[in-house]
């Protein structure tokens, strides 16, 4: 087979281009001069030569005499005809003498010089672009006159050429004629097929000069010549955003219109964008194309490989230009950007909530729909992100590839680490703009600004309980479920959430970190500290709407509340007793148990609960904290002070329901209820004889040891 290299005895002084007759010069010459002087009598279309006019005039006629016998499909010409049976053929008769390339049309050969000369004959005025041909050349400047000439007859869309309105007219039809010969794998444009060869062979002859990065296509070398540039030259024209590929610009128009062209014929799930379709089918599938050559791990998408391989090399390319932080991805630095500007452009249409991002925003959708499509295969537990399944991927692992470079400590994920780095740091980056307070991570600032709002968008399906983050939700959740992720390993006790655990060692070291400036006294939490800081102020800012009583803090209204409503959702599972409050079923839950896990280091007598220690202590100390105003008698605990007031005010709120008799206390109406049941339960274990109160039954006791009670 004879090759064709090029080779042409004529040569154009203009351009340099060497033309084979001479009777062609003339007419190539006229494309410098832009004389056209044949025109078509249908359209107006005119050409520089009287054969560009006839081949013209056959596209009305609508005739296609030359067909494909392999494929089927027809041809207004028998050069395009010849063109296409090499692409079933694999015939390329023409060569590049640089390097030996060879292609199927005369036209891509000048069009491949041009990546070993850098040299093009013709140049865009508007935007500077080179082209090896003037066709392309005119082609390109109906990009900047807005001029598309051909529509689609099904959807209405308009094209600058017609070979494009071709190939969209396959996204309707589906047809695929160009297909790979190696995998089989087939694509609605030669281009496209071309471009897929490449992955077979490794082929990237483009190369960056900046940074010598080396590229497939010519595209994608000029989209990643603009990271270097930070040019965009696309705007959108709704919303002013621009960007620095035109598919970037016709994805995020889809923003705006809701438009979700692509739907999934597995699931019925529709996409913005064609390759999004194609990576939601691995999902399905399973498929993981893409392999790591150091580690092996594999990826659905080529591009999350391409970070993944950044955690090897360590390589940060994106450069924040304000602080001059680096990052793996150009998602990470886009959403770092949001830290300087603070903008928030997609907002929940539910609850009002705003993200820096739209993936954000889908991903907390989620949230209101209750929709989990992420499921662990080793569990069964469902995540509404895939990065939330591949975090918990790692509670089954064990895996924490993120360390901490001061004290070593090691996390699951690198925002673990980022957030715990601040502890050493102090850094409090997130503030709230009502009342100045800083916070370390922008959830504690975004449950923060719910005091101020008093909004809790989150509810418990159970029993509609509200919550101002779904972190609160999901802990309430496990009172439901009974679950305890959270075990102590000096006694093995359990607990819902992480800092309960935490709260619960320092019932084994005695720490307590909260301290009262004014009085010394210390605290295990910081809640504990707050409301004891409001017996100094003596600030009672939740009012009781029924009974007027006041309460420090919300949850004691919201406590007090089931006093009036008899509400009692905390129940023992062993007697069924129903308490108020989780503490109180906490703590008669060691009733059964038999467990007093505070001893007072003084005698070593033990208590089931911290408060009845916290009392005891005062035996010790003489301590009396609580004056009645009145007669200035002085006792250990609020509720002694409180049962002595009724002696001054002869209120006596507790009445039998069988005599109506009154009584000050609770306690004193249960024993008199035992004069109506006959109940004795406190029993001599010496003669049997039995008392209805312990009183009665410790001074008979003594009559037993010799003593005179």
């Amino acid at each position: 087979m004879l090759l064709q290299t090029g080779d042409r005895p004529h040569e154009n002084t203009v351009c340099g281009k060497v033309i084979s007759c001479s009777n062609d010069i003339q007419r190539h010459e006229e494309t410098h001069t832009g004389g056209h002087p044949y025109e078509c009598q249908q359209c107006g279309k005119a050409s520089s030569s009287l054969p560009g006019v006839q081949r013209h005039m056959i596209t009305h006629s609508g005739g296609k005499p030359f067909q494909c016998e392999v494929c089927g499909k027809a041809f207004h010409f028998s050069s395009l005809f010849r063109r296409h049976e090499r692409t079933h053929s694999g015939e390329k008769l023409y060569e590049c003498k640089q390097d030996g390339r060879t292609f199927i049309s005369q036209t891509s050969l000048p069009k491949h010089r041009i990546t070993h000369t850098g040299n093009a004959h013709f140049k865009c005025k508007v935007c500077g672009k080179d082209f090896a041909y003037p066709r392309l050349l005119r082609i390109h400047q109906k990009t900047h006159a807005g001029e598309k000439p051909y529509e689609c007859k099904q959807c209405g869309k308009a094209f600058a050429t017609s070979y494009k309105l071709k190939s969209h007219e396959r996204t309707h039809t589906g047809e695929k004629p160009y297909e790979c010969q190696q995998c089989g794998k087939a694509f609605a444009r030669s281009g496209d097929l071309h471009t897929h060869g490449r992955t077979h062979t490794g082929e990237k002859p483009y190369v960056c000069k900046q940074c010598g990065k080396a590229f497939p296509t010519s595209r994608q070398l000029q989209e990643h010549e603009r990271t270097h540039t930070g040019e965009k030259p696309y705007e959108c024209k709704k919303c002013g955003k621009a960007f620095a590929t035109s598919s970037q610009l016709r994805a995020h128009g889809r923003t705006h219109t809701g438009e979700k062209p692509y739907e999934c014929k597995q699931c019925g799930k529709a996409f913005a964008m064609f390759h999004q379709l194609s990576r939601h089918g691995r999902t399905h599938t399973g498929e993981k194309p893409y392999e790591c050559k150091q580690c092996g791990k594999a990826f659905a998408r080529s591009g999350d490989l391409h970070i993944h391989e950044r955690t090897h090399s360590g390589e940060k390319p994106y450069v924040c230009k304000l602080c001059g932080k680096a990052f793996a991805t150009s998602r990470q630095l886009h959403k770092h950007g949001a830290t300087h500007t603070g903008q928030k452009p997609y907002e929940c249409k539910q609850c009002g909530k705003a993200f820096a991002r739209s993936s954000h925003l889908q991903i907390h959708g989620r949230t209101h729909t209750g929709e989990k499509p992420y499921e662990c295969k080793q569990c069964g537990k469902a995540f509404a992100s895939s990065s939330y399944l591949q975090i918990h991927g790692r509670t089954h692992t064990g895996e924490k590839p993120y360390e901490c470079k001061q004290c070593g400590k090691a996390f699951a994920t690198s925002s673990y680490l980022q957030i715990h780095g601040r502890t050493h740091t102090g850094e409090k980056p997130y503030e709230c703009k009502q009342c100045g307070k800083a916070f370390a991570t922008s959830s504690c600032l975004q449950i923060h600004g719910t005091t101020h709002t008093r909004k809790k968008p989150f509810g418990c399906q159970q029993c509609g309980k509200t919550f101002a983050s779904s972190f609160h939700l999901r802990i309430h959740g496990r009172m439901h479920t009974g679950e305890k992720p959270y075990e102590c390993d000096q006694c093995g006790k359990a607990f819902p959430a992480a800092y309960n655990l935490q709260i619960h060692k320092r019932t084994h070291t005695g720490e307590r970190p909260y301290e009262c400036k004014q009085c010394g006294k210390a605290f295990t939490r910081s809640s504990h500290l707050h409301s004891h800081e409001q017996t100094h102020t003596g600030e009672k800012p939740y009012d009781c709407k029924q009974c007027g009583k006041a309460f420090a803090r919300s949850s004691e209204l919201q406590i007090h509340g089931r006093v009036h409503t008899g509400e009692k959702p905390y129940e023992c599972k062993q007697c069924g007793k129903a308490f108020a409050r989780s503490s109180e079923l906490q703590i008669h839950g060691r009733v059964h148990t038999g467990e007093k896990p505070y001893e007072c280091k003084q005698c070593g007598n033990a208590f089931a609960r911290s408060g009845d220690l916290h009392i005891h202590e005062r035996t010790h100390t003489g301590e009396k904290p609580y004056e009645c105003k009145q007669c200035g008698k002085a006792f250990a605990t609020s509720r002694q002070l409180h049962k002595h007031g009724r002696t001054h005010t002869g209120e006596k709120p507790y009445e039998c329901k069988q005599c109506g008799k009154a009584f000050a206390t609770s306690y004193k109406l249960k024993i008199h209820e035992r004069t109506h049941t006959g109940e004795k339960p406190y029993e001599c274990k010496q003669c049997g004889k039995a008392f209805t109160q312990s009183s009665y039954l410790h001074s008979h006791e003594q009559t037993h040891n010799g003593e005179k009670p």
